[in-house]
């Protein structure tokens, strides 16, 4: 089970020599391959895809058919808890995830369980066995999860939201009933990725998409510190090696430190920092994912390929870098493009990893 045909991904989380800088895509597995569209309407709904292991597993390979990825990411959704927690999700057309049962008082945070990562959100595992098995040990599979600030906004604000008033009015307002909901989605992350992990996860990355738009000193009351809790409880070896953590901010470029004294292997960049800066700040601490901005992959293919190089050069020599997006693929990019952005951070990093 333990041999990996590739594993520089896990080496650079690690900080220790590869052949040249891995890379992977959020959101690789999706919506802007025609094979995603087509596995999807054979699901029948997006929540459908989710639950079914072995669609789930098919999309999570489709991307790793065509580019030479350095790494699988589960196909599955960040609402999976509060979903798992009763709150009735559902899917909008073009409106996105809304909550029947939005969470709006200290009555509701107490009637929340915390799910069982075997039960109610045992599709999840049975996904991750399933694309385990069938990936063969050609590359490593990440698990993930949300955060539980960025669950939380979905779960207060029963939806997506442009200015999060309905939870920035419990933070100030009733702080107690936050951080008890916090809590409990800490306790459910840290069991939802611990399990995730037992069924074969070989790295965890915590998505903390909604961190960006707080105050620094509530970014790290109410978002940093529930993410440190849950790095304290995961299980970080497993099959003979280091289950790598990473931990994404999307905006929380002004945090890096912070972030990186949580314990965690990495830290996620979105496109917003100059990555050679990021290093001279952390570099030493944790490894670093990202950064290109990802509306880059509408440019001509040379000019994506002069910017890997750009980054690429930012970082510098040595170990520690997974090259990514600064967020998820957007779904109207050519495949062709993501395929020359995979191919170049390949070649042009080569000459960061010799001697």
């Amino acid at each position: 089970m333990n041999t990996l045909k590739n594993d520089r991904y896990l080496r650079a989380l690690l900080r220790q020599p590869v052949d040249v800088t891995p890379v992977w895509m959020m959101r690789q597995a999706g919506r802007y391959l025609p094979e995603y569209k087509a596995t999807r309407a054979q699901a029948g709904d997006f929540m459908s895809l989710c639950k079914n292991a072995e669609l789930a597993c098919e999309v999570t390979l489709q991307p790793l058919r065509r580019f030479p990825l350095d790494a699988a990411i589960l196909f599955s959704d960040i609402l999976t808890i509060p979903d798992a927690m009763g709150l009735g999700l559902y899917f909008e057309a073009g409106e996105g995830p809304k909550f029947e049962r939005p969470v709006a008082s200290m009555a509701d945070v107490r009637k929340i369980g915390i799910p069982d990562p075997e039960g109610e959100l045992g599709y999840v595992m049975n996904a991750v066995r399933t694309i385990r098995r069938e990936l063969k040990g050609e590359v490593p599979l990440i698990g993930f999860s949300g955060s539980p600030w960025t669950l939380a906004t979905y779960m207060v604000e029963g939806g997506s939201s442009k200015a999060f008033t309905k939870i920035k009015k419990m933070m100030y307002a009733e702080p107690q009933t936050l951080h008890l909901l916090l809590d409990k989605l800490a306790d459910s992350v840290t069991s939802y990725l611990n399990a995730q992990v037992a069924a074969g996860a070989q790295s965890l990355m915590i998505f903390d998409t909604w961190g960006g738009v707080l105050t620094p000193r509530d970014y790290n009351d109410f978002s940093l510190q529930y993410m440190a809790k849950i790095v304290d409880g995961l299980t970080r070896e497993h099959e003979g090696r280091r289950v790598p953590v990473t931990l994404f901010t999307k905006n929380g470029g002004q945090w890096l430190e912070a972030i990186a004294a949580t314990g965690c292997d990495a830290v996620g960049l979105d496109w917003t920092i100059n990555i050679a800066d990021a290093k001279r700040r952390v570099g030493d601490k944790v490894a670093l994912q990202g950064n290109m901005d990802p509306s880059m992959l509408y440019a001509p293919i040379p000019r994506i390929e002069q910017e890997v190089a750009t980054i690429l050069e930012g970082f510098g020599q040595g170990p520690g870098h997974v090259f990514n997006l600064g967020h998820g693929i957007h779904l109207d990019v050519e495949p062709e493009h993501a395929g020359a952005f995979v191919e170049a951070v390949h070649r042009l990093s080569r000459p960061y990893h010799q001697g």
